[in-house]
């Protein structure tokens, strides 16, 4: 019988963003379409059972999660309601969940985390330190202790939330990823993003204020100088722990993946 799929889920309205998003986890989470159920949450409301997933997986977002309220559209303010719930099951059963980005703002504030733009980062490659706990970690300590990963931000967690785990920090942003129980992870950077991928998010994003519009060229010529391959592990890693082995119909283990 084949194991339980990870569920992405994703915010972003414009096809090409969405798209390029599910197909960056599925490269380098190994995974194969299969084995990734998304759940485009801008599209319409939603509910999970979580019982159905072998763990959650939070894309980045366009939305800025700490604006006022009234600032907010009212399909942000949909989303985050419902995604509030989910969250709220995630962390009362300590279920396996990779945020990446958007999640320091729904997990990080759930959680008790200040997140304003004190720490907000320009569209560049930074240079990710982990922590000695972040060396420890199953899943960020297989990771170099320093690497290059793609950034871009309006906010950021001024510190880890009560009772989190400091994985990782950078010069410019002291919470690049933290873990609060045994199996939730956020991270700020993008360990799904490797150039192509980025170089589309500037484009879709060119007149959403990460970057003046005029210096487009400017900014994809500054990512590119970046490797950030080593990154990319935090994703495999993320899927190889918690990815459910594939049985027969009698229970014969098979396979745990691709």
């Amino acid at each position: 019988m084949p194991g339980k799929p990870f569920v992405l889920l994703a915010s972003r309205s414009e096809d090409v963003a969405a798209d390029d998003e599910y197909a960056s986890f599925l490269r380098h989470g190994g995974l194969r379409p299969e084995e990734l159920v998304r759940v485009r949450m801008e599209s319409g409301p939603f509910s999970l059972d979580l019982d159905d997933y072998a763990g959650v997986i939070l894309g980045g977002s366009p939305f800025t999660t700490s604006v006022p309220q009234a600032s907010k559209s009212p399909t942000q303010r949909r989303v985050e309601a419902e995604l509030d719930v989910v969250l709220a099951e995630v962390q009362r059963r300590d279920l396996p969940f990779l945020g990446l980005c958007f999640g320091v703002g729904a997990l990080g504030r759930r959680a008790g985390g200040v997140v304003d733009g004190t720490y907000a980062e320009e569209t560049s490659a930074a240079l990710i330190t982990l922590t000695a706990e972040g060396r420890r970690d199953p899943v960020l300590g297989g990771l170099p202790g320093a690497f290059e990963s793609y950034v871009g931000h309006k906010e950021a967690l001024r510190a880890v939330p009560p009772g989190a785990t400091l994985l990782a920090t950078s010069a410019a942003c002291p919470v690049q990823a933290f873990r609060l129980g045994r199996n939730q992870y956020v991270t700020q950077f993008h360990p799904e993003m490797d150039r192509a991928a980025l170089i589309t998010r500037i484009e879709v994003y060119r007149h959403s204020g990460y970057f003046p519009a005029d210096q487009v060229d400017g900014v994809i010529e500054r990512i590119s100088r970046a490797d950030v391959s080593a990154s990319h592990a935090v994703v495999r890693a993320f899927v190889e722990r918690y990815r459910q082995p594939v049985t027969s119909s009698d229970g014969e283990l098979v396979s745990v993946g691709a």
